[in-house]
């Protein structure tokens, strides 16, 4: 399938509303600036974003994926996540310059009769898969559908009881499709700034909090894939209370990746000038990605208050 124009403008549209959400991104941005690091946004490589599903009929990983495949994504690795009940799946882009996509999937099934309940007291209204309804040549629609509601507003009390079973479930039922994150490439960057470990120091030094669930790196086992994140942005958030009333509470929103890929074994020797993508670690580790998930948890959002 080729690759599908409104491609540009969709991730144009994700991005644009998902900076608004997360001052983390402004604020990093603007400090590369200042410090020269790169001279516009535009500088940084994206290497993915990723989305966060629920796992019922009509909806899941098996709906979403349709916009990207018809983008010309193509759906790669398979990962699973015992504890947190979720599956996922890494898809790569028609093009090296766009970012992967990484869309993972809440295991409905496998919670509680209560949470089940709550859940699909609200994603029980959808009664068709909603991408079938949308022409995917048309990005305007594929931008609207993104980030419209598909069911009514959470109540607080179904939020609260959610999230001591589930912070997945409680975040994703209530934020839907908002990007989850992106993720900044950082080996793309000039010296000094192109490691995990020299970035984190760079984002400590302009008060950026990170997510220290199982170290503030995450590394796979092949040392290849270190990643790191930011702690989610904490955002006062609306609830419905009673039939035309809502009531604020802060909640966690979104944050901010960033992704070292060191070159394969056979490519190590290449100039760091023509090293491209593909001579990188591809692809996702299921070890840190279940730290990352951790980003919104309020074990860790708990730690930006203090």
């Amino acid at each position: 399938m080729g690759i599908c124009p409104g491609l540009d403008q969709t991730l144009h549209g994700l991005m644009r509303r998902y900076r608004e959400r997360v001052p983390d991104v402004e604020r990093i941005i603007s400090a590369l600036i200042e410090r020269q690091v790169i001279a516009s946004p535009e500088d940084i490589a994206n290497d993915h974003v990723a989305f966060r599903t629920i796992g019922v009929e009509h909806l899941g990983i098996a709906s979403l994926e349709k916009i990207f495949l018809a983008y010309g994504y193509t759906r790669r690795d398979k990962y699973r996540f015992d504890a947190k009940k979720l599956d996922a799946y890494w898809y790569a882009p028609p093009e090296e310059h766009y970012p992967r996509i990484f869309i993972s999937e809440l295991c409905v099934d496998e919670l509680s009769e209560d949470a089940q309940q709550i859940i699909r007291g609200y994603t029980g209204r959808v009664q068709s898969d909603p991408v079938d309804q949308i022409a995917l040549d048309k990005w305007q629609q594929v931008d609207k559908f993104l980030h419209s509601s598909l069911w009514e507003l959470l109540t607080w009390d179904h939020y609260q009881r959610l999230l001591r079973e589930s912070e997945y479930a409680a975040w994703a039922l209530y934020n839907r499709y908002y990007l989850n994150h992106f993720t900044i490439s950082v080996h793309d960057l000039p010296e000094s700034y192109n490691t995990v470990e020299s970035f984190n120091s760079f984002l400590e030094s302009i008060g950026v909090t990170l997510n220290d669930s199982g170290g503030k790196i995450k590394v796979s086992p092949d040392g290849l894939l270190k990643q790191s994140s930011t702690v989610a942005q904490v955002i006062e958030s609306e609830f419905r209370l009673g039939k035309d009333q809502i009531e604020k509470h802060p909640i966690s929103g979104s944050y901010v990746e960033f992704a070292e890929r060191l070159p394969l074994a056979q490519h190590t020797d290449l100039p760091k000038e023509k090293i491209t993508r593909s001579h990188r670690r591809d692809g996702f580790e299921a070890g840190n990605a279940d730290r990352i998930f951790e980003s919104t948890y309020t074990s860790q959002t708990d730690r930006e208050s203090d």
